[in-house]
């Protein structure tokens, strides 16, 4: 059976924890998904969604996994040749959505952990004749943060090549400027800093996209981002969306607004950085700890941390679970030498020290 233990003992980097009353909300009644009241509910979200994404295009929502919208962006975003950037298990999986949509897709990658970084780009750009780049901004798998805003200066430089922008952990729990920053596609899901339940993804596309779009006739249904800008105008979605998600994606969306979107960024930063100073101290004390992710391109929602070795990741998370704490073991092929804390969406600085001082229990046994 599920833990039905109070709030704030959740630490999964995502699915996140999400609060009693955005789970009430989903009790909301049933509404035709083309009627007024449908309308009026998606209207409602479209300026707290644009204030998470920092931009003045529609927020597109649509009910399916953020891994949906990726292969969106692709399908609607890349003409020719994808070149995607890779330095974890997530963007890894950008590659592996481009390569199966038949593009030529080639994959630049760096050791999990480390950063993608602008440099790089340039020589690749200058030598690969691409027009689409994948790249994950906040790599859930190493909780490392890209520059994306460089990154994108980089491909707008370069001629005419888009960037593609998987921020599934980093929307709205780090800085994200899809206007300023030029970004092409940025994409988000549900579950993780916004704090809502699993099932629905959002994205913003330019100009530049919609007009790849109209010259692409292999973009598919479902994901067909013409179809998705059509319908956002009329406060429509193309196809039934789940409505019971709505209305709690309604209830947050108030929540963030009330509380500001820099002012929860700030919160997320004093999260992960009591977990990085939690991390230097026990160091300090002679328990061999390290961040995964370099200084300077951590991602205030999740941190790696490598654990000593001979120390198992699965077993210190089967010891916090028993203490009433839920973490994650690392990710893929850092499963059983790290584990990671995912301080995101409405937890505090205060439930982070909570679940710390567990770990440290378990890790000191």
């Amino acid at each position: 059976m599920p833990d039905t233990q109070s709030f704030g003992r959740f630490f999964l980097p995502g699915p996140t924890e999400v609060l009693p009353e955005i789970l009430d909300a989903l009790r909301g009644p049933m509404v035709g998904h083309r009627a007024k009241a449908m309308e009026e509910l998606i209207a409602s979200v479209q300026p707290g969604l644009q204030a998470i994404f920092r931009t003045e295009r529609p927020v597109y929502i649509s009910t399916s996994s953020s891994t949906g919208l990726m292969e969106a962006a692709v399908r609607n975003g890349a003409l020719r040749r994808v070149l995607s950037l890779v330095n974890g298990a997530f963007s890894e999986r950008f590659y592996r959505i481009a390569e199966a949509t038949g593009l030529h897709t080639e994959a630049l990658v760096v050791e999990w952990g480390e950063v993608n970084t602008p440099e790089a780009l340039v020589d690749a750009l200058r030598v690969g004749d691409f027009d689409a780049v994948t790249v994950v901004h906040s790599e859930t798998s190493t909780g490392v943060l890209n520059p994306i805003r460089e990154l994108a200066q980089v491909c707008h430089q370069a001629g005419d090549v888009v960037l593609l922008v998987d921020s599934v952990s980093g929307a709205g729990g780090t800085r994200l400027e899809t206007d300023a920053w030029e970004l092409d596609v940025v994409l988000t899901g549900s579950q993780k800093a916004l704090a809502l339940p699993p099932g629905l993804a959002f994205a913003v596309a330019n100009e530049r996209i919609l007009l790849r779009a109209e010259r692409k006739k292999d973009r598919g249904v479902y994901f067909d981002f013409l179809e998705f800008e059509k319908n956002i105008r009329k406060n429509q979605t193309p196809n039934t969306p789940a409505v019971s998600l709505f209305y709690a994606l309604a209830a947050q969306m108030r929540r963030i607004q009330a509380e500001g979107v820099e002012a929860r960024w700030a919160r997320h930063a004093a999260m992960a950085e009591t977990t990085y100073r939690w991390v230097d101290d026990m160091r300090s004390r002679g328990y061999p700890l390290a961040v995964l992710a370099p200084e300077g391109f951590r991602s205030p929602t999740v941190t790696c941390i490598v654990l000593p070795e001979g120390v198992s990741g699965s077993e210190v998370t089967r010891r916090v679970k028993e203490r009433g704490f839920t973490i994650a073991t690392g990710y893929g092929k850092l499963k059983e030498s790290t584990i990671r804390i995912g301080h995101m969406g409405e937890h505090t600085v205060a439930e982070t020290e909570a679940v710390l001082s567990v770990v440290e229990e378990v890790l000191r046994r």
